[in-house]
Parts: C-alpha cells; sequence; structure tokens
C-alpha cells in the first residue's frame, strides 16, 4: 500500500492535507464520523477538496462514505460503502466525476458523464442528495450537473416488460413498400454500357503502335448509363404498420420513494474513507465534510476552501513565475557558455593560422 504524506496546503503553510506520497500505489484511509449518520429524511452533504500536484496521469481521488468498517486498517475495495464519489482521471479517454450508490447490493453508476477538473489548483466537490430524490453535483460551489435520481440511475426495475408471451405474428406485414410487379424493364435497358471509349481522347504524336502497341483511348463514364435496372416501388397494399410489443406490469418492479436514504436506520455511515489507486502519486485531500444541512456545508466552505483559494492562486503564480525567471535564466547562462565556448575555437583556430603562417 502507499504512504500517506502531511502536506501543506499551497499558500498557507499552517494549514495541511493528506497527501499520496509513492507512485504506482494502491491507497487506503478512513476516519469515522463524528456521529453514526441515517438520512431517512433527510439532505446528505458530502463535500471534500482535492489538488492534483502531480499532473496527474492516471489514478482516482473520490471518497467514500460507508457502514461500519470492520477493520480500518484492512479498509479496501471489498468493504461495503454507501456512496463513492469525486474526481477519477487515466489519460484522455476517463476524465470524470464518479457518482455511484449502493442500492440493495449492487453498485449503481449514473447514466450521465460528469466532468472534474484535471489542473493544478484546489477544487471542492460536493454531493447534494434530497429527500425528494433529487441531486446536484458541484465544483467549487458551482453546480456541473443535477436531476432525479430515479432517471440517472437505476435504482428500480422497469414498470413494465415486453410481453414475453406476445410475439410478431408470422403473417404480420410491415414492409411500407413493395416492388411494382406490373412495371416493365424498357428495352434495350442492358444495351447502355456503364463505361466508353472518350470521344476527346486522341493518340498521343510520339505513340508507336509497334513498341507501345495498338492505342485505345481511356474509358470513361457513360453519361446514358442509367445503372441496374429496377422497378419503381409501390405501396404495399398489405401494409399492417410496424408491430409494437405489447407490454406487461413488471413483477421485478417494486415501488421505492427512499432511494435517497442511502444511509439506513439499520446500517447507518459511520465513517469516510479513500480507497484508491494512483500512477502518479501526490494528490492532496482536505475540508472534508459530512453533514444534512447544505447550509452548514457551505458555511464550512467559506471558512476553508473559499478563505484559501485566492492565497493559494497567488502562491501557483507566483511559483509558476519563479519557475519561469529560472528556466529563462538558464537559457540565457546555456547560451552566454555557448558563445564563449565559440569564441575561444575561433581564437584557437586564429592562433594556428598565425603559427602556419610563420612556419611558411
Amino acid at each position: 500500500m502507499g504512504e500517506w504524506k502531511i502536506a501543506e496546503n499551497l499558500g498557507d503553510s499552517s494549514d495541511v492535507g493528506i497527501q499520496t506520497g509513492e507512485d504506482a500505489r494502491f491507497y487506503s484511509a478512513s476516519a469515522p464520523l463524528d456521529t453514526e449518520y441515517t438520512s431517512e429524511g433527510k439532505t446528505l452533504v458530502v463535500s471534500y477538496t482535492v489538488r492534483h500536484e502531480q499532473n496527474l496521469d492516471c489514478g482516482g481521488a473520490y471518497i467514500k462514505l460507508t457502514p461500519a468498517i470492520k477493520d480500518q486498517k484492512k479498509f479496501g475495495g471489498d468493504d461495503e460503502y454507501a456512496i463513492m464519489f469525486g474526481p477519477d482521471v487515466c489519460g484522455t479517454s476517463t476524465r470524470k466525476t464518479h457518482a455511484i450508490f449502493t442500492y440493495k447490493g449492487k453498485n449503481l453508476l449514473t447514466k450521465k458523464s460528469i466532468r472534474c477538473e484535471t489542473d493544478n489548483m484546489s477544487h471542492r466537490y460536493t454531493f447534494i442528495v434530497s429527500p425528494d430524490n433529487t441531486y446536484e453535483v458541484q465544483i467549487d460551489g458551482a453546480k456541473v450537473e443535477s436531476g432525479s435520481l430515479f432517471d440517472d440511475w437505476e435504482f428500480l426495475a422497469p414498470k413494465t416488460i415486453k410481453d414475453p408471451e406476445a410475439s410478431k405474428p408470422k403473417d404480420w406485414v410491415d414492409e411500407a413498400e413493395i416492388p411494382d410487379p406490373e412495371d416493365v424493364k424498357p428495352e434495350g435497358w442492358e444495351d447502355v454500357a456503364e463505361k466508353i471509349p472518350d470521344p476527346e481522347a486522341s493518340k498521343p504524336e510520339d505513340w508507336d503502335d509497334e513498341e507501345d502497341g495498338e492505342w485505345e483511348a481511356p474509358m470513361i463514364d457513360n453519361p446514358d448509363y442509367k445503372g441496374e435496372w429496377k422497378p419503381k416501388m409501390i405501396a404495399n397494399p398489405d401494409y399492417k404498420g410496424a408491430w409494437v410489443h405489447p407490454e406487461v406490469a413488471n413483477p421485478e418492479y417494486e415501488e421505492d420513494e427512499t432511494v435517497y436514504a442511502v444511509c439506513k436506520a439499520d446500517n447507518p455511515c459511520t465513517h469516510v474513507g479513500f480507497e484508491l489507486w494512483q500512477v502518479k502519486a501526490g494528490t492532496i485531500f482536505d475540508d472534508i465534510i459530512v453533514t444534512d444541512s447544505v447550509e452548514e456545508a457551505e458555511a464550512f466552505a467559506a471558512e476553508t476552501f473559499d478563505a484559501k483559494k485566492d492565497a493559494e492562486k497567488k502562491a501557483y503564480d507566483d511559483a509558476k513565475e519563479a519557475e519561469r525567471k529560472k528556466a529563462e535564466e538558464e537559457r540565457a547562462a546555456e547560451e552566454a557558455a555557448r558563445k564563449e565556448s565559440e569564441a575561444a575555437e575561433e581564437e584557437e583556430e586564429e592562433e594556428a593560422d598565425e603559427e602556419d603562417d610563420e612556419e611558411l
């Protein structure tokens, strides 16, 4: 397993987060909530910040909200979770924010593709699940996705299914048009060639029949060629329309208006945790909050992420500017050294020429 580090947040050395510290490793870390949480009749808000210091090329940065963990030191992919939420990046093909529920033992992925951030700045990811079975995903406090849990996840089986006892009758006619049986191919239709010799072509003046063979004009498309003959299509007098498979009530459908309540009274959520893989380490996590109050989450964000972001941006820009100046100075030094070397070589060549002249 990869080793976690304590890392200073950019722009404020007194504020720290936890950071992945070794490349190509699995990571695991978890912590108990202050109190056991049940979301029945409540809003659920999960929010935290992520910063990819390492220019992440492939790795997860998502958080899990879980029921009781038997052994925190062994917390991993086999442990049950209620929600898995947050960014996942791998190359250019995978750049998304996961939003996964566990429902009746199955992990349900959202049908939508939710974007994520991939730069080197901190970003706050927030998932809000409401008792009316709606949700909202925010990045840095701005909504990036929202909708119905029923529409965007497959919590429930469909209410109706195609009748397994029904099938299209063998004599059902669903061809809207048929070839006209009275249409007849015109005489001479097949006598028109598809290609003809180019009438405007002429034998080149330097053409030698004995050496080059008998000259033949190049072939071109025949403007009179009409293609393969096919009878015209007419309305099918026996057409019955498209056959629609009748549907019946799905015996597996069970109504559930509490799919939002991922933390049940008989199985409350007790921990948050990170269980992920990173090819290149360096992601910093901070400012984690789980609450049933959007207002509390926003107040917490104002005290943490919002209060730090301007200083972080300035520190980041200053560091980039320092890197640019250093690179510029190094290029200038290399250029000066190159010119000095060339001048020394020229001086040596001149001295050698003078010595040759003296010998002569």
